[in-house]
């Protein structure tokens, strides 16, 4: 399948999930990220859910990060430049739904890239060789092009891979992990 198509399938077996569901894998994701070895490192990139998208909730790693002191860090993405600033997450860190219902961040302390040591991924599907389908604006594709190479990339999937899929760009950066509520995806 191509990456439309599949962005397509996914929408919809997304839109299919209950909030009841949503809730219950978004849980079991955030169980299955406390059995990483990320846990001695310091920044933290995570992107905050689109409700309207179903997205895995993010606040359940949210407070696991918060609960072990760790530095957070949210983006707010220019869709004119299709980059996005990263920004500290603080309690005076105050948050707006944008136009594309992105809960971001008004203003507050930028972080520089380089710092950041791990990074949450959305995304709609995946292969075994941790390949994502994103959206298609490339965002995270520029964003994480500019991390360091040991920057830490683990994406979050309410569904299991894809076997394949066609039309993978030498500007797609792989994940190191996906995380589904029933598996932990290793690609390194």
């Amino acid at each position: 399948m191509t990456k439309k198509e599949l962005r397509e399938k996914y929408k919809l077996k997304r839109q299919s999930l209950s909030l009841v569901q949503l809730d219950d894998f978004s849980i079991a994701i955030a169980n299955n990220v406390l059995k990483l070895p990320i846990w001695d490192l310091s920044f933290y990139h995570i992107f905050l859910s689109i409700t309207e998208q179903k997205e895995v909730d993010t606040d359940f790693i949210l407070n696991i990060l918060a609960g072990k002191d760790k530095n957070i860090i949210v983006s707010k993405s220019d869709f004119k430049t299709l980059e996005m600033t990263n920004i500290l997450l603080t309690d005076a860190t105050k948050l707006k739904i944008n136009a594309h219902h992105i809960p971001e961040p008004i203003d507050g302390i930028e972080i520089t890239t380089n710092k950041i040591d791990v990074v949450f991924v959305p995304l709609l599907a995946f292969n075994n060789k941790g390949h994502r389908i994103g959206y298609g604006k490339g965002f995270y594709d520029r964003f994480l092009n500019n991390c360091r190479k040991n920057t830490i990339k683990i994406g979050l999937s309410f569904f299991e891979h894809e076997e394949k899929f066609h039309d993978i760009s030498i500007h797609d950066i792989p994940l190191n992990y996906c995380i589904t509520p029933n598996t932990i995806y290793n690609f390194e």
